[in-house]
């Protein structure tokens, strides 16, 4: 299991993979918006987006817990 976080403080600003899809390492799943920049979240691994624990337009901190892959 891989636990995907936050890097920094900013807003979900779209999600592009559903749950239980099957993702590849380094295959982007969301992406956040953060000082005017966005910012890609990469799956750390292969395997299934078995969880998202955020939804598009968020506010989330440093290291929130945003998906898990196992």
């Amino acid at each position: 299991m891989a636990q995907i976080f936050a890097p920094m403080s900013g807003n979900i600003w779209k999600i592009l993979v559903k749950e239980g899809e099957n993702v590849t390492e380094d295959q982007e799943i969301l992406i956040m918006e953060a000082m005017k920049m966005e910012i890609p979240i990469t799956a750390p691994a292969d395997g299934i987006l078995t969880s998202i624990k955020v939804k598009e337009g968020d506010p989330v901190e440093a290291e929130t817990l945003l998906a898990v892959v196992d």
